[in-house]
């Protein structure tokens, strides 16, 4: 088997300081973290998942709803009057690994879509002494993926990462 001996000092103490770059990725992961949050809120500015696909409309039970609340929804769907969803976009990096989303209870419905009664039921009894059964939810909610990495930040991603190598390579 051929065998490389390596002599220069300064390519050896290069490929050491890689080493311990890739011992903690923590920094790495950060930078991983940051990019994903403003990948996330550029889908939700486009009203497009992770590949440019445009999230399906809202139906017209859900503009009949903000108009019986009397709210006005936003420019696109998953954009609400407190726009509570797009501005909870964070992310947390440990030493190895990145995790990014939404910490709204409804996140995960409104990334995977849900069929109507899929969470059950609510009964009780309105202000006017009816008695009312409502499905959870109360209509199919079709699947608007806002998380994930699309084509673009998987180039995107090869370069923070790349950038990490050649920084530490060069410290």
């Amino acid at each position: 088997m051929p065998r490389i001996e390596i002599t220069s000092d300064t390519l050896t103490e290069a490929l050491a300081r890689i080493s311990e770059a890739l011992s903690d990725t923590a920094p790495l992961m950060q930078d991983i973290g940051e990019y994903m949050v403003k990948s996330t809120n550029d889908n939700f500015a486009a009203g497009s998942d992770p590949d440019g696909k445009p999230w399906a409309p809202r139906t017209q039970a859900t503009l009949d709803a903000y108009a019986a609340r009397k709210d006005k929804p936003g420019p696109r769907p998953l954009i609400g009057p407190t726009k509570s969803l797009s501005g909870t976009i964070s992310y947390e990096a440990g030493a190895d690994d990145v995790t990014w989303g939404s910490n709204m209870i409804y996140a995960a419905v409104q990334q995977f879509g849900a069929e109507a009664g899929a969470f059950g039921a609510r009964m009780g009894v309105n202000k006017k002494g009816r008695r009312f059964f409502m499905p959870i939810p109360w209509g199919n909610i079709p699947a608007r993926r806002f998380l994930g990495v699309g084509k673009e930040d998987q180039a995107a991603l090869i370069e923070i990462v790349e950038e990490y190598l050649e920084g530490a390579a060069a410290d």
